[in-house]
């Protein structure tokens, strides 16, 4: 019995004695557990700079956007931005309401992005952003429309064949004030490949040619990016399209009105030569290079048009083609004697071909001259008496030398 005695005590002696030890551990700080694991160092308390550290990394990026989000009336005349502040900028869309796109490029840190083009007006834009960590946003934001607009009507017509002659003229519907603004907005390419320089006749016309005629079967295309473009103070374009023009065969005629005969030749070969009447020493024809910008079977010519008083009116003047704007035609004629062609200049100032009366005649040389031509032809007069046509009255930029031509570009 004692023995027995003796061992349940040992026992609950042992129980006793772990259960202190136990409850001693339990009354040590964690800290200095811890501390036990170290290499020494006392300090690991809450603040130090590893802490921070982990802190500053798990940071949000935090994203702006410019316009800012709703936005109403945004400029368009400057780019959009997006910046990130606590991490980069993984991608950036922004997307108007038409589907298309703005490009754009980031910085070196990938803080910013800009775009690389100015928004269109009066369009609205989203903006979506994903940035460092997977934080996204998602903005949006309508651009402003323009107070006063302009756009240029442009020569030749879409998808048309000219002759070697037609230039790529633009009429601006409001005068141009910033004419480098405006013309570095336009591009006129050829294939082949040719230098093409712009020349301001004025606050609103711009004509594009090479030094030389084009070659023919040139493609031609005209790149208009005016949309948004500063023209005038306040007054912005509206285009944004491409347009493709084609040059035909090589038909260059050449009048001589000391001889009164008419040569033309195609691609170089001569294709007819025909009996003309000039204008008479009262009323001389333009010399110089002019191109064909107008074509009518059949039109009605007034003196009272072209400050001529009542000196004629015919209704039905067969087979006219424009060379000036001022009002010189190459056109047929069926009330001379057809002995006046080839032997006297007899016109008010148009270069006139024995024709006749209905402009259905194929016999005669009218018929057969404007059977033979199209738009952007040249036609060439000499020894006519007058003075070379100015370049501006009319397609007839040929006229001035590649360097006076360059001299009136405003890039």
């Amino acid at each position: 019995m004692g023995d027995s005695h003796i061992s349940n005590r040992s026992e609950l002696s042992e129980r006793w004695s772990r259960r202190g030890v136990l409850a001693a551990l339990g009354a040590v700080p964690a800290a200095t557990l811890l501390a036990g694991c170290s290499d020494g160092s006392a300090d690991a308390s809450p603040g130090s700079g590893s802490t921070a550290s982990v802190q500053a990394a798990t940071k949000k990026a935090a994203v702006s956007v410019t316009p800012a989000d709703g936005t109403r009336k945004a400029d368009f005349a400057a780019p959009v931005e997006v910046t990130v502040t606590d991490g980069t900028l993984a991608s950036v869309k922004v997307t108007g309401n038409d589907g298309s796109t703005l490009a754009g490029s980031y910085d070196d840190t990938r803080t910013k992005w800009t775009s690389s083009d100015n928004p269109y007006s009066g369009t609205k834009y989203t903006v979506a952003v994903t940035a460092q960590g997977g934080t996204e946003e998602r903005s949006t934001f309508t651009t402003k429309s323009p107070g006063e607009t302009f756009v240029g009507y442009f020569t030749p017509e879409a998808d048309s064949t000219s002759g070697v002659g037609m230039p790529v003229s633009l009429n601006f519907s409001h005068a141009v004030s910033d004419r480098a603004a405006v013309q570095k907005a336009i591009t006129v390419t050829a294939e082949p490949a040719a230098e093409i320089v712009g020349h301001w006749f004025s606050d609103t016309r711009l004509d594009f040619r090479p030094e030389t005629y084009w070659a023919a079967g040139t493609k031609i295309t005209l790149g208009l990016r005016l949309k948004d473009v500063q023209g005038a103070d306040g007054v912005y374009g509206m285009q944004s399209k491409d347009v493709t023009f084609h040059i035909g065969r090589a038909q260059i005629s050449t009048v001589d009105l000391g001889s009164k005969e008419m040569v033309v030749k195609r691609d170089g070969a001569t294709l007819a030569t025909y009996p003309v009447s000039g204008g008479n020493s009262d009323h001389t024809t333009w010399s110089g290079i002019m191109v064909i910008s107008e074509r009518f079977k059949q039109t009605r010519m007034e003196s009272s048009t072209v400050g001529l008083g009542d000196e004629y009116d015919i209704s039905d003047v067969p087979h006219a083609q424009r060379l000036t704007t001022s009002g010189t035609f190459v056109h047929g004629n069926y009330w001379a004697s057809t002995s006046v062609f080839g032997s006297q200049n007899t016109s008010h100032g148009c270069v006139g071909l024995h024709d006749a009366k209905g402009a259905d005649n194929p016999s005669v040389a009218g018929y057969k001259f404007y059977d033979s031509s199209m738009l952007g032809d040249v036609v060439i007069v000499k020894n006519s008496g007058d003075r070379t046509v100015e370049a501006s009255n009319g397609l007839n930029g040929w006229n001035l030398s590649w360097a006076d031509w360059k001299a009136g570009s405003a890039v």
